[in-house]
C-alpha cells in the first residue's frame, strides 16, 4: 500500500502555535536570527495601546485581537506583531490556533526595514495583509507581495477587510491623540449593548419627563428631549463639546426625523458644529 508522503527538499510545515522561541520572553526568531526587542519608549508604547483598543474595538465577528502573539512561520521564524487578528475558531486540522489575517508593527523610520524582513516572513507563512505604523512620520504602510515592498497609504484613507467590523481609518491608527472616537463609532457601529442601553435610558428620562408635564403632546416631546440628550450625551463622551447656540438648536428640535439624523452624525463627526450644520 502506498503512502502520500512530503517531496524530501519540501521544508517542514510547522503549526503556528509551535514555539522556537520561549514565550514571555523579549526575544523573536527572525530568518533564524535571535532579535532581542527592546522595550518602547512614549511615543511607541502610546500608538502600541492605541493600536490595540482600535483592533479590539474594530475586530469583526468570528475573529479575535491580540497582542504580541507569536507565530511560527517557518523552521527559523518565530515572531510577534504588535497587533494582530485571526479567526476565533481552531485551526480544524491541528486543534490549535489559525493563522492570523491581519498583522500590524509599530515602527520608527529606523526599524521599517526590520519589520520589511518580518512582514515578508508573515505573508510567507501565509497571513494575508501586514501593516507598519510609522511613529515618527505618522504615516501607515501596507507589505506588497507583488513588489517585496512597503506600499504607503493615504492619510486619509481606510482598511477595509472581511475580519473587520467596519473600516479602520488610517489617521486613528497613526495621528489620533486619542482612540476614544475610534472606539466609540465602531461601537456605535456594531451596537454595543453597554452604550446603545445608556442611549435608551436617556430617551425614557426625556420620555418620563414630558408624561410628568401631562400634556396631550408629552410623549413626543418627551422622546424628542430624550433623543436630543442622547445627541449631547454622545458629542460630549467624544470630546466635541456643542457651542451654546448648538445645544440649545438640539434641545429645541422636536422633529423625530432630523433628531434621528442629527444622532447618527454625533457617531462620527469630526466637531459638534457638523452635526446640525449641514440643516
Amino acid at each position: 500500500m502506498s503512502t502520500s508522503q512530503e517531496p524530501k527538499d519540501s521544508p517542514p510545515r510547522f503549526r503556528v502555535d509551535e514555539r522556537l522561541i520561549m514565550p514571555e520572553t523579549r526575544y523573536e526568531v527572525i530568518g533564524g536570527e535571535v532579535v532581542y526587542v527592546s522595550p518602547a519608549d512614549q511615543p511607541h508604547g502610546s500608538r502600541h495601546s492605541k493600536l490595540s483598543a482600535l483592533l479590539e474595538a474594530y475586530v469583526g465577528g468570528g475573529f479575535d485581537a491580540a497582542t504580541d502573539m507569536l507565530t511560527r512561520t517557518s523552521e527559523k521564524g518565530d515572531m510577534a506583531p504588535d497587533g494582530s487578528v485571526y479567526p476565533s475558531a481552531p485551526d480544524p486540522e491541528t486543534g490549535g490556533r489559525q493563522i492570523e489575517q491581519l498583522a500590524f508593527e509599530v515602527v520608527s523610520t529606523q526599524t521599517l526595514a526590520d519589520a520589511g524582513r518580518k512582514a515578508a516572513e508573515l505573508v510567507a507563512r501565509g497571513v494575508r495583509r501586514v501593516f507598519a505604523l510609522d511613529v515618527e512620520r505618522q504615516r501607515a504602510l501596507e507589505w506588497s507581495r507583488e513588489t517585496s515592498a512597503w506600499r504607503m497609504l493615504h492619510p486619509d484613507a481606510v482598511i477595509e477587510d472581511p475580519a473587520l467590523a467596519l473600516p479602520l481609518s488610517i489617521y486613528d491608527l497613526v495621528a489620533a491623540a486619542k482612540a476614544d472616537d475610534g472606539v466609540a463609532r465602531a461601537l456605535l457601529a456594531k451596537g454595543n449593548p453597554v452604550l446603545l442601553e445608556a442611549l435608551d435610558e436617556r430617551e425614557h428620562a426625556g420620555l418620563e419627563r414630558g408624561r410628568a408635564e401631562g400634556k396631550a403632546e408629552g410623549k413626543a416631546e418627551g422622546k424628542a428631549e430624550g433623543k436630543a440628550e442622547a445627541i449631547l450625551a454622545v458629542l460630549i463622551a467624544r470630546g466635541l463639546a456643542p457651542t451654546a447656540e448648538d445645544a440649545a438648536r438640539i434641545r429645541s428640535c422636536t422633529d423625530a426625523a432630523t433628531l434621528d439624523r442629527w444622532l447618527a452624525r454625533a457617531a462620527t463627526a469630526a466637531a459638534a458644529t457638523e452635526v446640525v450644520g449641514g440643516d
